[in-house]
């Protein structure tokens, strides 16, 4: 297990998936510790000119106008943390809050939000102790940072609230007792450092970026080997036809589509005398609309890449030309990384809709040429074989409808009128991170029924690349002798999906 080392430069997703999914410990650079030693400097000269600074003397929100004595600035971040956790609903899986942990911390160790080393510190001490915060899911309006999950994560930094045992939440305080940590006693803007951003929404991204990835390559698969399943043509695959639609993403689709069909003995076994002229759409269209899906997840992709290296907490601390002064902006706004979101469902929702139109067409029994039984069925009529597996598809597909309705758009003014315009991003995130995980069972039902589709054509073999595929299938699921529950086949499948069990042959 490598460790990730934060020193002022962008996290990678790769670094982000190794701590919230792998474990992967965390250390700060020796420069990272330097420059965050530096701005903690400026911000207590700045904090000692006796003037107004927001969230170093002030109140927070519509409330900033109020002055807080010198007296009371540590009882002022103390309060901001217990006020602000206000989330409700199931808590966020544990790889969730540990992204947020490790992005929060990334994001102070770059210098500019003026906190301690030691707040950095007791971060990266809960991630390697495998301490979680309990942090529910819903409370986030995207803009003036992810506050209120945030918070309630900030609260076990501060011996409160509860963290996750074994998977189950209990109090923080005596399980840091226990482990010999200390907790974190805030300093004057810290506790606002510790709020302000926006990383559940990167946490968030991050994972769902991975899962797509995942997801594509099982979908590259099954949409390859519903192609020989339904004894379809390969022509619309054309590498000239591919570029002269002058996308890469579809030139890369028909490229690895095509690569996956190499060496198929269904492709010629059918290309005399067949009577029909084109296929069906999900079946011809797969480059264009797959290409135009490669082109979405990579814009969400750059966009993520840019959040990975940003501060995104406020005000910060700029020191320019010897001077160094505390500066209030908008760097928690969550839309650039909100309406990313909003369209990696988008685009997902063409990878679940697609294979559930083909899901359709190996099961209808329609096409006589397809040499496909209706259902897939052992004994049609008798037997009802994968029938109702397009329904669970079709199930899938009408939620990943809605969730592609953006979250963005729809705008809900916060504090008194002074946080006017949010991204409700954390909700973009959610839908997004659904979507996918709809969308894993679409493709799992999609390789169950065309995995099946190529059993009708043999001996005659599939490319050698679906064969490997097919095998792995095979190792979790057994081919369909007669009716049984499909449920625990799809399961297996998409298990298959999430282990990425595909990727080598890629």
């Amino acid at each position: 297990m490598h460790t990730v080392t934060l020193d002022g430069s962008p996290l990678t997703t790769s670094q982000v998936i190794a701590v919230a999914r792998g474990g992967a410990q965390v250390a700060v650079a020796d420069a990272a510790l330097e420059a965050m030693i530096q701005s903690r400097r400026h911000l207590e000269a700045i904090a000692g000119d006796g003037l107004p600074h927001y969230g170093v003397n002030t109140g927070f929100g519509s409330l900033s106008r109020h002055r807080v004595d010198d007296d009371h600035l540590k009882e002022l971040q103390v309060n901001l943390i217990r006020s602000h956790a206000s989330g409700i609903g199931e808590p966020l899986d544990a790889e969730v809050v540990r992204g947020m942990m490790l992005i929060l911390a990334a994001s102070l160790s770059r210098g500019l939000s003026g906190v301690r080393v030691e707040l950095v510190q007791t971060i990266l001490e809960f991630l390697n102790k495998n301490i979680t915060p309990v942090v529910p899911a819903v409370g986030s309006v995207g803009a003036s940072g992810d506050l209120a999950p945030l918070a309630h994560l900030a609260l076990a930094l501060i011996g409160e609230g509860e963290v996750l045992i074994d998977g189950r939440a209990v109090a923080t305080r005596p399980v840091l007792d226990s482990l010999s940590v200390q907790p974190i006693r805030l300093e004057a803007k810290e506790g606002l450092a510790l709020i302000n951003g926006t990383h559940l929404m990167a946490a968030q991204a991050s994972l769902a970026v991975n899962d797509a990835d995942r997801l594509v390559r099982a979908a590259l698969i099954a949409g390859a080997m519903s192609i020989d399943g339904c004894r379809a043509s390969d022509s619309y695959l054309n590498k000239n036809v591919a570029e002269a639609r002058r996308h890469a993403g579809v030139s890369d689709t028909a490229s690895m589509l095509s690569l996956l069909l190499e060496g198929s003995e269904i492709l010629p076994s059918h290309r005399e005398n067949d009577p029909r002229v084109q296929d069906p759409y999900s079946l011809r269209c797969q480059a264009p609309v797959f290409g135009a899906v490669l082109g979405g997840i990579g814009y969400v992709r750059a966009s993520l890449e840019q959040e990975l290296g940003a501060v995104t907490d406020n005000p910060l601390v700029i020191a320019e030309g010897g001077k160094a002064e505390l500066v209030s902006a908008g760097n928690f706004h969550g839309m650039p990384i909100a309406l990313p979101l909003d369209h990696l469902a988008t685009s997902i929702s063409h990878i679940a809709g697609m294979a559930e139109r083909r899901i359709f067409f190996m099961l209808s029994g329609h096409d006589p040429e397809s040499g496909l039984s209706p259902y897939l069925a052992t004994r049609p009529g008798l037997t009802s074989g994968l029938m109702i597996t397009q329904y669970t598809a079709a199930a899938c597909c009408n939620e990943i409808i809605g969730l592609a309705t953006p979250a963005t758009p729809a705008n809900v003014s916060t504090s008194a009128g002074i946080e006017d315009y949010n991204s409700f991003g954390p909700r973009s995130a959610a839908k997004a991170r659904r979507a996918i995980e709809l969308a894993e069972h679409v493709v799992a039902i999609e390789l169950l029924c065309a995995s099946e589709a190529i059993e009708h054509h043999r001996p005659l073999k599939t490319g050698d690349k679906l064969e490997q595929a097919h095998a792995l299938i095979r190792g979790r699921v057994a081919r369909l002798e007669d009716d049984r529950p499909p449920a625990p086949d799809i399961e297996a499948l998409a298990r298959l999906i999430r282990e990425d069990a595909f990727a080598p042959l890629f």
